[in-house]
């Protein structure tokens, strides 16, 4: 076992799962964040394969089960909200569209926050600025707080994260996948029930709708658009934008677009993976989406957060120089992550056709995966390779 003051940029999932971790090993974590207190906005996430199994040896299950969703599965239904296909929770042994633990970001952030906030240091309202390091500690500068210096640094702030690209930006492979989303909260109408839904409009629009544990309900706006900076307007112009895209649609999509105006949580990007040749340079390095995310198309960035979070902390303990430790975080690791990068083919596009005929061959084909006869051939475009990947024990 190594002794180790590491310090952590991002409070929200790797971040948290990675100072456990630490703490379980003997080693010291501090953790900066942007936010001024643990970030409550995003949408629904599940824990599959072994991100479920790294949470189970958290002790934490039991937690998140009772804070989860309990969505009953995921319906994709017409513009007169007709069922054309669906599936429930259960399917694919749990581990299809819509997993059997599904739970909000904010409550899995706020469980792992109170988990480890009276044993890790938390520096809310401060940033990294800059990073040098000396060879025998990193020199940390931040935006608000005195300078400090720490044995390593790692960057778990998601995957625009502006700390790894103090030190990597100039080999993060940023690359988008054709696909922009809008997320926000909306009030909960009878309508919604207890299954999510998701309705396709015609030019690679869609729309989704999932009821929370909260009494709200999680809609989401998504449409197929090359890289043009959509995620870099103003907030009102990004409205704007979805307004002209998603009026005259049907279904829900009114209902949704009146409710977007006052929704305080309001976020849009567009869609990307992270692919990065190395994750670490010196004592520094990165975990999570900051260092390979595989986007919410994969089903897979919440297991992989905390997966990476247990190996790397791992090796670090079993270690004593850190580059050994890196070295085989990422030679363990990176076979399961370009696993869940290799999205199914024509994904995005396959799921958001953009003709009324490409809608109708979506659904028949989504109908028929719902049958078990046809399930199995169907396996590897609906069920993520979560359970590829077997956790090393590390003694614990």
């Amino acid at each position: 076992m190594t002794h180790r003051n590491v310090l952590i940029a991002g409070a929200g999932i790797a971040g948290p799962a990675l100072a456990h971790w630490l703490k379980r090993h003997g080693m010291q974590a501090t953790l900066v964040e942007r936010a001024p207190a643990p970030r409550e906005g995003g949408q629904t996430v599940d824990l599959r394969g072994a991100g479920r199994d790294v949470a189970r040896r958290m002790g934490l299950e039991h937690t998140l089960r009772a804070h989860a969703t309990r969505e009953e599965g995921i319906r994709f239904v017409d513009a007169a909200n007709r069922t054309r296909a669906a599936f429930t929770s259960g399917a694919f042994g749990g581990q299809g569209p819509i997993a059997d633990l599904e739970i909000l970001r904010a409550d899995l952030s706020r469980i792992l926050y109170e988990a480890t906030h009276p044993h890790t240091e938390y520096l809310f309202g401060d940033e990294i600025t800059q990073l040098s390091d000396t060879g025998k500690k990193v020199d940390v500068t931040f935006r608000n707080g005195p300078d400090r210096a720490f044995d390593l640094v790692i960057a778990a702030d998601g995957a625009r994260s502006r700390t790894r690209d103090l030190i990597f930006g100039d080999t993060t492979d940023i690359r988008p996948v054709g696909l922009t989303t809008a997320y926000f909260t909306i009030p909960r109408e009878p309508s919604d029930g207890t299954w999510a839904r998701w309705h396709n409009a015609t030019q690679g629009r869609t729309a989704t709708l999932r009821p929370d544990n909260r009494g709200t309900t999680r809609a989401s706006l998504s449409y197929l658009s090359p890289p043009r900076g959509d995620e870099r307007l103003a907030p009102d112009a990004q409205k704007q934008l979805l307004r002209r895209l998603f009026t005259g649609t049907g279904w829900e999509i009114p209902r949704i677009l009146t409710a977007m105006d006052t929704a305080d949580d309001f976020f849009l990007d567009s869609v990307i993976q992270v692919r990065m040749p190395s994750w670490s340079r010196g004592r520094i390095a990165v975990v999570g989406d900051a260092a390979y995310c595989a986007s919410p198309l994969s089903g897979m960035g919440t297991s992989l957060a905390l997966t990476g979070a247990y190996v790397l902390a791992g090796e670090l303990a079993h270690h004593a120089h850190h580059g050994n430790a890196f070295a085989r975080y990422e030679h363990i690791l990176r076979p399961y992550i370009t696993r869940a990068q290799h999205l199914p083919p024509g994904v995005p596009h396959i799921a958001s056709p953009r003709t009324r005929a490409g809608i109708r061959a979506l659904n028949t084909v989504l109908y028929a995966a719902s049958r078990p006869r046809v399930a199995k051939a169907l396996n590897r475009f609906l069920v993520p390779p979560a359970d590829t990947f077997t956790l090393p024990p590390y003694g614990l």
